[in-house]
């Protein structure tokens, strides 16, 4: 009896510890992707600009912490030039890990410009194929949710709308004219 009180209390005082050590966060639905940029992100996440395709545009991410909270910070010029024109920080999606996801959500701060969520899917084949939302920054952090339903496909040979269950990647980008870009993502994820 003593041994199974025992036992009760370990597994008790290990689930409290684990609870306080990685606290739920405030936008994914249960079970769905979200990253909070803390343990590694670096290893999760992958920066790349328009020089991959001969475009002009520069810029850099570094993966920070402010009184406590991890965040993103991804800034440069994108340029149009030589048909360029984005910087993007993007990460893969685990195929089946958003199945039941209705849309994307991010704690996100900037300069006041526009920018994208990106989403590629099983069927976004070539590179310049995506779907994407816009969403505004302002100086403050705010939480923005994106419905999938509102993702716009880059091309007529995508399907129109994006499928939950094929998502596999999402991007953080600075697309489509000459500006300095200046963002930051405390989190982001599926709801």
């Amino acid at each position: 009896m003593t041994t199974s009180i025992s036992r009760v209390l370990r597994q008790t005082l290990v689930v409290m510890v684990w609870a306080m050590l990685f606290p739920p966060t405030f936008g994914a639905a249960e079970g769905l992707m979200q990253d909070n940029f803390d343990s590694q992100p670096m290893l999760r996440w992958n920066y790349f600009s328009d020089q991959v395709m001969g475009g002009v545009s520069v810029g850099r991410v570094a993966f920070l912490s402010e009184q406590g909270e991890s965040f993103m910070h991804m800034t440069g010029e994108v340029s149009t030039e030589n048909n360029g024109g984005f910087i993007q920080l993007r990460r893969s999606v685990a195929k089946g890990s958003v199945e039941q996801a209705a849309g994307v959500y991010a704690k996100v701060r900037g300069n006041g410009q526009q920018y994208y969520l990106h989403v590629r899917t099983s069927g976004t084949l070539l590179p310049w194929q995506y779907y994407q939302a816009s969403f505004s920054t302002t100086d403050q952090w705010q939480l923005i949710k994106v419905p999938l339903s509102a993702f716009v496909r880059s091309g007529g040979w995508l399907s129109t709308v994006v499928k939950p269950g094929s998502i596999r990647s999402i991007g953080i980008v600075a697309y489509g004219r000459d500006h300095s870009a200046d963002i930051q993502v405390a989190e982001i994820g599926f709801y």
